[in-house]
């Protein structure tokens, strides 16, 4: 990795007279912070929080990895462990952040956007642009229409621990995928063929892939990336950024931001984000699946067909298979329950979604059970953790990439946890940080 640089005199003049606030379209050029160079990026660099939720094992295998090595394992509150107290957690984090900026375990970079290409074993490279967004132009309550959408429902109850983090942060570490509706290319890729400077280049744990990061700090480059964005406004009110992985990360930055009393050039008013193209061959959409957990399932599903869900029961698994790919005239959710298979269906649904046809019976239903719900990447993740006798899985079709601003901008945001930008270990993985006070 290249050391962090020592910018000389006319330098820093120049760097000073670039353009670093967007604010018509809601964009700023982060100052980034990198591990200094001893630091292995194979154990610094961890997945993101909401990933492997229901499987601990994931993040006590990377506990082991990082063993007492600098991390942003360190930096982040996993939600498999939200059911603790986060208390001392998050005081732990904060102190830790703190002491990784005391000791030069991260060191300040110059100004510049980051370029990422991720691959996956010998598929093509996913691309993004790291950069900041003004979170005053966010709005993530219900119908809300600014520059920056939310495209999923929000819960609520998932914010107040990323909150907590965040109140006293010293810094940020982004897992937050934001984007972009770019079908002629002319955000992302024009940088590709650039002759630009490396960052880094890491095989990530875990699976994760492979990730490259280049710097994008040239005066022309920023304004062509800004010139850029400004012709993708889309719709009125005008939609430029559609949230697509870290939506409650991100709404918690904007809660935090919206508590201080700052000037508004305060570091806290921007949030790290990974800019995607929708049409970037190597996206794909993934359904994100739902697991009831303490439940009895008998009564879960004797419950929906008293709602008006149909429902059917099937003794053979390619049987199953066969009857859940047959077309309908409504919205057909599978489900496994223990041993059993089936799927419920709704033949005249009043959503567009099949997910927003499962909440509209799943929602009320939690309110008045003590049942608990996850979200679940991965068809056979959900098939081996459905089958307690105690819990029901319903499978969920894949939303249409293609579709998403459209309907964005038509209906407003989907259903929580609606669809997943790609395998869980394909998410983004922390590893550049920004000062954020």
């Amino acid at each position: 990795m290249p050391k962090p640089l020592t910018i000389p005199h006319p330098v820093r003049l120049w760097f000073a007279a670039v353009k670093r606030h967007y604010p018509d379209i809601g964009l700023h050029v982060p100052t980034l912070l990198l591990p200094r160079a001893d630091v292995p990026l194979e154990t610094w660099a961890v997945v993101a929080c909401d990933q492997y939720s229901s499987q601990p094992k994931y993040w006590a295998k990377a506990r082991r990895l990082v063993g007492g090595r600098p991390s942003t394992l360190n930096l982040i509150l996993p939600e498999a462990h939200l059911d603790d107290d986060p208390s001392e957690a998050v005081a732990a984090i904060n102190a830790r952040m703190a002491t990784y900026l005391a000791d030069g375990t991260l060191q300040e970079q110059a100004p510049g956007f980051m370029l990422v290409e991720r691959s996956f074993g010998g598929t093509a490279a996913r691309r993004g642009l790291l950069v900041a967004l003004d979170l005053d132009l966010y709005d993530y309550s219900a119908g809300a229409q600014g520059l920056i959408r939310s495209t999923e429902g929000t819960d609520r109850n998932r914010l107040p621990a990323r909150i907590a983090v965040r109140r006293e942060a010293p810094l940020e570490t982004p897992h937050i995928m934001v984007l972009i509706d770019d079908p002629g290319r002319t955000v992302i890729e024009p940088l590709l063929g650039e002759d630009l400077r490396p960052a880094y280049d890491v095989e990530l744990m875990q699976g994760g892939g492979r990730v490259r990061g280049r710097w994008v700090r040239d005066a022309e480059h920023l304004e062509g990336v800004a010139k850029a964005l400004a012709g993708l406004r889309a719709g009125e009110p005008p939609l430029i950024y559609a949230m697509g992985d870290g939506n409650h990360s991100f709404a918690a930055a904007k809660a935090v931001w919206d508590e201080m009393d700052a000037a508004a050039d305060h570091p806290g008013r921007y949030g790290l984000v990974e800019l995607v193209n929708v049409h970037d061959e190597t996206l794909q959409f993934e359904p994100i699946h739902r697991l009831i957990d303490r439940v009895s399932a008998r009564g879960l599903l004797h419950a929906m067909e008293s709602q008006g869900y149909q429902r059917r029961m099937f003794d053979d698994r390619e049987e199953w298979k066969r009857a859940i790919g047959q077309p309908s005239d409504g919205h057909r959710i599978p489900y496994i329950a223990g041993d059993e298979l089936g799927f419920v269906e709704r033949l005249k649904p009043e959503s567009r979604l099949p997910t927003a046809t499962l909440h509209r019976f799943l929602d009320p239903f939690l309110e008045r059970s003590p049942a608990t719900i996850d979200y679940i990447h991965g068809d056979d993740v959900l098939h081996d953790l459905a089958v307690r006798p105690d819990r029901v899985g319903f499978l969920l079709p894949a939303l249409d990439k293609h579709d998403l601003f459209k309907i964005v901008i038509e209906d407003g945001a989907t259903p929580r946890k609606t669809f997943s930008l790609g395998e869980a270990h394909e998410k983004r993985y922390y590893l550049e940080c920004r000062r954020i006070r």
